[in-house]
């Protein structure tokens, strides 16, 4: 997947400007909030059920070398082989390795961002291997050759005119905007696939420490599909992804499905514990399970940032966002959009090519208060901005612009006493006055100029609020 986080202005624009999307996100965020919201009400006490996830994730963390070291131990007793992987270099090699010694000729894929974020269907396809996103949305993107718009659904923003012109160049199939043919054609060809690939790869919800079991999941059964149709399965997961107990499991998982889509619980869970037994019917030969690394480390290692670990990527963020829901999920030019890839692209990227992300917030908190995990996005975003302007290179940052730092310095200087602050008021009221017309300001030069560019500002008025102030307590005191 291409990388343009750089691109963030620009690609705003862009999404500001597309009609189709901003009809979209009208509607959108609107009905995942809804689902979500019904959901919850269907919990005894769901502030509680928040609270408790948010102290699972929290646990979990504090604790990952301890329940990363009991999960592989629990899982390689279960028949699965375990393989650590320390960035996606590493990873890649991994599954092209096992995939060669395999002769594999097919792959099926289930819904993995860590995979979208190692690029794993590029370097499966540039060896010579068909690979082949199964989920609908994802399947959709990948020959669209796009990234994921929403974390939850990745193709949603898309016209139907558009999907059914795509199926027909990738599947020669007869155009139809019929959304049950749409499906039905996805899952014909699909199902070709499934049933002549050699290894399924998948990502992993969650990994039980105490029992070594993977939990995927999904709405579709393609996961089901990629998971025992294959005599390989390949599960890949980050170092962030173990809970201590089965039962923590399952809690997240009530709230994992609420916050994603608004359902009590998805049409499909699977509990994978390893390959089949003799005895079943169906299910991989072999299971490999990757962890990768991938930078998540070096965020573990940060007290300041750690708690993004935490994040179960179940979007409920970016549908609360009044960033995301103007501009969209293309904006941000990688995997993750929204509140959680303005605080995860940077760490995982490098603050310096993705500053323009965590600029890019009203700091309003609404992603915090929806978080079953517990993130405080708003506090993270203000770690960022002081990182950057600190220069700090612990996550690929560097100092701003010296005209930024000046500009930023004057205006601290100018806030730090009364006298400067009043005299820079007036002074600023009658800098602007020339450029007044009707009661408003619609444009400013120079620095200014990026206040008026989508906005007017309204007209100073002659007088400061603690002139007003003076004024009625003087007419007071007279009285």
């Amino acid at each position: 997947m291409k990388i343009e986080t750089e691109r963030f202005v620009e690609k705003a624009r862009e999404g500001l400007a597309n009609e189709s999307q901003r009809e979209v996100l009208a509607r959108l965020p609107v009905l995942f909030k809804g689902l979500r919201d019904y959901a919850f009400s269907t919990l005894p006490d769901a502030r509680a059920a928040l609270d408790t996830g948010a102290a699972i994730r929290l646990d979990a963390v504090a604790r990952l070398p301890e329940l990363l070291k009991q999960f592989e131990e629990n899982v390689t007793k279960n028949g699965v082989t375990v393989l650590w992987a320390s960035d996606y270099a590493d990873a890649k090699e991994i599954v092209l390795k096992l995939a060669k010694e395999r002769n594999v000729k097919t792959v099926t894929k289930g819904k993995s961002m860590l995979s979208d974020e190692m690029g794993l269907n590029e370097a499966l396809i540039a060896s010579g291997i068909d690979t082949f996103e199964t989920d609908l949305g994802e399947f959709i993107v990948q020959q669209a050759k796009r990234p994921p718009f929403h974390i939850v659904g990745p193709a949603v923003n898309m016209p139907v005119d558009e999907i059914a012109d795509l199926f027909v160049d990738v599947m020669g199939v007869e155009r139809t905007t019929d959304l049950n043919e749409l499906n039905m054609q996805a899952r014909r060809f699909l199902r070709e696939k499934f049933l002549s690939a050699e290894m399924g790869i998948t990502g992993v919800n969650m990994a039980v420490a105490e029992t070594g079991t993977m939990v995927l999941v999904e709405n579709e059964g393609n996961i089901r599909y990629s998971t025992s149709a294959p005599k390989t399965h390949v599960a890949i997961m980050g170092i962030e992804k173990v809970v201590p107990t089965m039962t923590d499991a399952l809690h997240m998982l009530r709230l994992l499905t609420r916050s994603c889509t608004g359902q009590a619980i998805s049409s499909y869970v699977s509990f994978i514990n390893g390959p089949k037994n003799e005895d079943d019917l169906d299910g991989p030969e072999e299971v490999f399970l990757i962890i990768v690394d991938g930078g998540r480390s070096k965020i573990y290692a940060d007290p300041e940032f750690r708690e993004v670990l935490q994040c179960i990527k179940c979007g409920s963020c970016l549908n609360s966002c009044p960033v995301w829901t103007k501009v969209g999920g293309y904006a941000y030019g990688w995997v993750y959009s929204g509140p959680i890839g303005a605080v995860l692209n940077p760490l995982l990227l490098g603050q310096d090519r993705t500053k323009d992300l965590y600029f890019a917030t009203s700091l309003c908190g609404t992603c915090r208060s929806v978080c079953p995990a517990g993130i405080d996005h708003p506090k993270l975003f203000l770690k960022l901005r002081e990182r950057r302007a600190r220069g700090d290179k612990t996550f690929g940052g560097k100092k701003p612009p010296i005209t930024e730092r000046l500009t930023m310095s004057t205006w601290a200087w100018g806030l730090g006493k009364d006298s400067r602050y009043r005299l820079g008021s007036r002074l600023f009221r009658l800098a602007v006055r020339p450029f007044v017309r009707g009661g408003k300001i619609k444009t400013l030069p120079g620095p200014g100029r990026g206040f008026t560019e989508v906005r007017d500002l309204p007209e100073p008025p002659g007088k400061t609020f603690r002139d007003r102030w003076r004024d009625i307590l003087g007419a007071k005191s007279d009285g």
